[in-house]
């Protein structure tokens, strides 16, 4: 008995899907290329031979989980009005016949925004059992656009990095595949720890073999596109960041270095010149005056007339005694600069003065060769005047002798008279 109501139950359900509104689209996935004209197909059948009124609609959902259903375009027969919704208006018809049960769409130029679920609903008054409604997907095939590849992560021995590869285009949704080589371009066989997946290349404890060339190959149904980067693994104490620093710390060294080594060397140049000066000094202060016009400023012991104590000038070591003992003091530079400048004013004072002693004593001797000069000029003319004196004195002999010269006659005698 079980049996027979189990049979009869078939063939009511049977019967009734025979009869009933039937809507049918033959495919449930339709692929395109993008800007392509495209019809998709939709057939139904009824149990009325000749329906007085039908409702045609076209609804479209994107291929996600509840998404929420958009309304294309509404056919109403015998009035043979169409209502276009304004988003397909110029885009969307509809090519139907209710005899034959025809009630495809089509859709020009489609785009990405078209990789959608569409559904084809019949409405017939009078015949509402069955199934009035039909989906279909249409997949808009676009090839995918050159991938980007990047390093996520730094190239550092001992790091993990990923290399990633991402094309912004592609219907279907494109596969990727990492291909790599090493720095002489030999293929390289993947490290067993290394992983692929969905465009990110994941590399593990890197080292300088890991450098190379890597190539990422983006594809689907209608063709590929590739990418690639060069890893470069360095040091860690190679970056670019950590040279930087130790090149500015080794500069910055050498600066110092220089600045300290010019400071020393100016500091015992000073020195040198402050004791060769101070030497100097000494000698001057101790030594005699020089002789004018070859007679010596001595007194009758053959001592010096002036004399110097020895106490008023100081010798070469206690000035660098002093010297240190300021520094020592942690007196700054530029207050040292300035009493070595003090002293060096002093030094070129008293220079001035001896320079101007010198030019009195010069001008001095030359006062005393005028003077012995004109004593020159008077003994020549006392010398000429004598030669003249001697002269006239010649003169006078010789006429005396004249006066005397002998005579015949003989001198006459007191006797003859």
């Amino acid at each position: 008995m079980e049996r027979w109501t189990s049979t009869l139950t078939l063939l009511c359900v049977v019967w009734s899907g025979v009869a009933a509104l039937t809507v049918t689209i033959p495919k449930t996935e339709y692929e395109f290329a993008r800007g392509d004209n495209i019809t998709l197909p939709c057939s139904f059948k009824t149990i009325k031979t000749d329906p007085k009124v039908v409702v045609i609609s076209w609804t479209v959902q994107a291929a996600v989980v509840n998404a929420k259903e958009t309304l294309i375009l509404t056919h109403y027969y015998p009035s043979k009005t169409t209502d276009i919704k304004s988003q397909y208006e110029g885009r969307v018809s509809l090519d139907q016949d209710i005899k034959t049960g025809k009630a495809n769409l089509k859709l020009s130029s489609i785009t990405l925004a078209d990789n959608k679920i569409f559904e084809c609903r019949i409405q017939i008054p009078g015949d509402d059992e069955g199934i009035p409604v039909d989906t279909a997907r249409l997949v808009v095939l676009v090839a995918p656009s050159p991938p980007i590849c990047k390093i996520q992560g730094t190239a550092e021995y001992g790091q993990n990095i990923n290399l990633t590869c991402y094309s912004e285009e592609g219907s279907p949704p494109p596969t990727y595949k990492w291909d790599s080589q090493d720095v002489q371009r030999n293929p390289r066989i993947p490290d067993p720890r290394t992983t692929d997946k969905g465009g990110i290349l994941s590399l593990y404890n890197i080292t300088k073999d890991t450098s190379g060339y890597y190539v990422c190959t983006s594809r689907n149904k209608i063709r590929s596109s590739t990418c690639n980067i060069t890893v470069t693994v360095m040091p860690p104490s190679m970056n670019i960041g950590s040279t930087a620093g130790i090149i500015a710390a080794v500069v910055i060294f050498l600066i110092i270095l220089i600045i300290v080594i010019y400071c020393c060397c100016c500091r015992k140049k000073k020195e040198k010149e402050e004791e060769y000066a101070m030497g100097k000094r000494e000698e001057e202060y101790h030594d005699k005056e020089p002789d004018r016009n070859g007679e010596g400023r001595q007194g009758d012991g053959g001592e010096s007339t002036r004399d110097y104590d020895d106490s008023s000038v100081r010798s070469p070591i206690d000035r660098r005694d002093q010297y240190e003992e300021r520094s020592e003091r942690d007196y700054d530079r530029r207050s040292d600069y300035n009493d070595r400048r003090s002293d060096y004013d002093d030094r070129r004072s008293d220079y001035d003065d001896r320079r101007s002693d010198y030019d009195n004593r010069r001008e001095k001797y030359g006062d005393r060769h005028e003077r012995y000069d004109d004593d020159h000029r008077y003994d020549d003319d006392e010398r000429r005047y004598n030669d003249r004196r001697d002269q006239r004195y010649e003169d006078d002999d010789r006429y005396d002798d004249r006066d005397r010269a002998p005579s015949n006659k003989s001198p006459r005698r007191d006797d003859d008279y």
